[in-house]
């Protein structure tokens, strides 16, 4: 999706159309439409992935690089729960390691008691966006992390 196209997204009616706030996601590499996704950068001569612009991958030094989108649904490999943060930082929150099909994303879990009773690695996890705050004209950013599949 274009900024252009997420600055001026609106939705049909028979009426005609009516607008909707824009929604902006906190990173580029979060694609909103058609449905919440992630986008790599996949490197041509290696296949190795990487979130954000790159110059040169950093296993092979290849520099033509592919978009691919990323699996949605994953299996948690390591988390951390913490407990302390900076002033403003609501706690606990559980930073996490998602494998996504061989693609490794650096997360929050979120819609989960942040214990080691519930959190285990292996849990399986899908994709999840939310409201994380407006401006004045009324666009909303969205960011992402991950749910427990049946939340």
């Amino acid at each position: 999706m274009t900024r252009e196209s997420r600055e001026t997204m609106t939705s049909s009616t028979e009426g005609g159309t009516s607008s909707a706030p824009a929604e902006i996601p906190l990173v580029d590499y979060l694609a909103l439409e058609p449905a919440p996704h992630l986008v790599a950068n996949r490197c041509r001569q290696c296949g190795a992935r990487f979130f954000d612009r790159r110059n040169a991958c950093a296993k092979c030094f290849g520099t033509e690089f592919d978009s691919v989108d990323i699996a949605t649904e994953g299996t948690v490999r390591t988390f951390s729960i913490v407990m302390v943060a900076a002033p403003g930082v609501e706690v606990p929150y559980v930073p996490a390691v998602v494998d996504c099909d061989g693609t490794s994303v650096r997360a929050n879990l979120v819609n989960i008691e942040p214990t080691s009773d519930r959190v285990k690695p292996g849990l399986k996890v899908r994709l999840t966006t939310f409201p994380i705050g407006a401006d004045a004209t009324g666009s909303v950013g969205v960011g992402f992390g991950f749910e427990p599949i049946g939340a």
